[in-house]
């Protein structure tokens, strides 16, 4: 009888486990989305176009662009710039599928946790949640420690400063392999923890001034290098073959990673449906034209295999003699890596408001200041995660786990573009079995972009890796063609018409009627354009370390056991239809 009891009691759980991990967001129509855009509920409008796509750029030009693009060019040579043209490429085909989904989506915090919650189901949602914030949490670190290196070495230009400064200040006192002290780390972060807790028109114009400030810096570097640049440099322009840019372009791609804060950005923004778009795709061209100019320059004005590691483009400029063009480097440097610091936390803050307002995080953290209108206790919790990671552990060591959470984030939203076209057909177009099959094609594209990656990565022959591209064109086709097989074919009976053009006209209908249109910004070529993406991001995946494959399977294992203790109980994915947030309490004056 126990026995019987404790199966009956196991199988109930299971039950409920499954019937709460695949509940899923209603998708709203086009009049509810304007309703509740213009509710006046929520955060604080005040972000224009002009603040978002700094807001993209800010996120996405930090140090790196004095840094990375250097360090490739040791490799692949001039051809870093390819590099850069074929990240950037695949940046603004992912851009594209952002740029749809934050225009068709109610102008509330979330991205792409709520694009996965919505197109998917609740437990795809909160793993994808983890594996962003735990990439968020540690670019955090790894950026605050950064910032503090800089600052430190600008200090050192002034005699007072210079070999004055402490090891455990700002460049890190190593205890052993993973301890690292340093203390002005979590000092920045706090301080722009505190500029984000006063208010977004406060933080966007701290973006505002350092962004602006890092763009001119950037502008007179191409400029002024321009007129020491020997032609001859480029020549040959791809030294090492083409394996060497394509490897290139695999770790320049993350130069390029924010403009999803945008997207993140939707419920601050004055006018989303318009300017979301164009902030997201703006901020991304501009960046793409910046890391253009600067590839250029830099492998015009040295040959590329003397190009410094540590700081190549610094080291460009005093071997022409022009030294106070590094001094604007180390300050472009600092600017980059304040404002990529900011919105990095900013973004973290606002996923955390979105689970909490789901329930799938405690309510604390779905809190608004009624003054502020700034998610306080979401951002004073990414503070000190940030703060408490910067200043006691050796983030070189936690970088190789990196990338994990974007380059899945990435992908699912790419899928979820896909998907939610069916969603709008659901009642009558999609039935379940063609989802699910659509789905198996999803995943195949992805596994065989990681196959692709895997292969390439270890120098297994091209050939495998071309039948690794094969195999997803396959399955591209067919998810743009297999879908439509399912519609009513007595519509097609059509007696004057002969079987061949019959069956290609009902194929372009119905490739128009799954895949048609979005409402407000729509992404071109579905599903062969997020496809793209697909395989493309996951080929990325599978050029990572070895442990970050180990920790994307732990921590997915870790946050099933949460979500099994916690979130199922407590999740409830109708809760922001009527309650867009919850206001913290007004303190009484003592």
């Amino acid at each position: 009888m126990a026995i019987g009891n404790t199966s009956s009691s196991s199988s109930s759980c299971c039950s409920r486990f499954w019937s709460s991990a695949l509940r899923s967001k209603r998708l709203v129509s086009p009049a509810e989305k304007t309703a509740r855009d213009n509710s006046g509920r929520g955060l604080s409008r005040r972000l224009g176009v002009f603040d978002l796509i700094l807001l993209g750029i800010g996120a996405s030009i930090g140090a790196g662009i004095f840094v990375v693009t250097g360090t490739v060019a040791r490799d692949a040579g001039p051809g870093v710039t390819i590099s850069f043209i074929i990240a950037g490429a695949s940046c603004v085909i992912n851009a594209l599928c952002y740029a749809e989904l934050a225009s068709r989506f109610p102008a509330v915090v979330g991205g792409a946790y709520l694009y996965t919650y919505t197109a998917f189901n609740e437990l795809t949602a909160f793993l994808v949640f983890s594996q962003l914030m735990l990439d968020y949490h540690i670019g955090a670190a790894s950026i605050a420690r950064s910032l503090a290196n800089y600052i430190v070495s600008f200090l050192g230009i002034f005699p007072v400063f210079k070999d004055n400064i402490p090891a455990w200040i700002g460049h890190g006192q190593n205890i052993g392999g993973v301890l690292s002290i340093n203390i002005l780390a979590p000092i920045l972060l706090m301080l722009l923890t505190l500029v984000l807790c006063l208010g977004v028109k406060e933080s966007s114009a701290v973006n505002s001034f350092m962004t602006v400030t890092k763009v001119i810096i950037v502008i007179i570097v191409i400029c002024a290098g321009a007129f020491e640049v020997d032609v001859s440099n480029w020549s040959p322009f791809v030294p090492n073959g083409m394996r060497s840019v394509f490897t290139g372009a695999t770790v320049v791609f993350f130069a390029y990673v924010g403009f999803d804060a945008v997207a993140n950005s939707a419920e601050e923004s004055k006018k989303p449906q318009r300017d979301l778009p164009i902030g997201i795709i703006g901020s991304l061209l501009v960046c793409i034209a910046l890391y253009i100019g600067v590839c250029l320059v830099i492998t015009g004005m040295v040959p590329y295999n003397l190009l410094g590691e540590d700081a190549p483009l610094a080291d460009a400029f005093k071997s022409k003699g022009l030294k106070f063009v590094s001094v604007l480097i180390s300050i472009g440097a600092i600017a980059g890596l304040t404002t990529a610091l900011l919105v990095g936390l900013y973004v973290q803050s606002r996923l955390y408001l979105g689970l909490g307002r789901d329930g799938l995080l405690p309510a604390i953290f779905a809190k608004v200041h009624p003054k502020r209108h700034t998610p306080l206790y979401s951002q004073i919790w990414v503070g000190c995660v940030a703060s408490i990671l910067a200043g006691l552990l050796n983030v070189k060591i936690l970088s190789h786990i990196l990338s994990v959470g974007t380059l899945t984030g990435y992908s699912v939203v790419s899928a979820c573009v896909v998907v939610l076209r069916w969603k709008d057909r659901t009642n009558s177009q999609v039935s379940s079995a063609k989802r699910l099959e659509g789905i198996i094609f999803l995943i195949t594209v992805a596994l065989s972009g990681f196959a692709a990656g895997l292969l390439f990565h270890y120098q297994v022959s091209f050939i495998f890796v071309i039948a690794a591209i094969v195999v997803a064109i396959g399955a591209s086709l067919a998810l743009h063609f297999r879908q439509n097989t399912h519609h009513n074919m007595k519509k097609t009976s059509d007696h004057f018409m002969s079987r061949r053009v019959r069956h290609g006209y009902m194929r372009r209908r119905l490739s128009t009627e799954v895949y048609g249109d979005s409402v407000g910004f729509s992404c071109p070529g579905v599903p062969i354009v997020p496809s793209i993406c697909i395989f493309f991001n996951m080929f990325l995946f599978g050029q990572l370390h070895r442990e970050a494959w180990f920790r994307f399977v732990i921590l997915s294992i870790v946050m099933v056991g949460v979500y099994a203790t916690y979130g199922q109980y407590h999740a409830d994915p109708s809760a922001d239809e009527n309650i867009i947030y919850h206001e913290a309490p007004v303190e009484s004056p003592r």
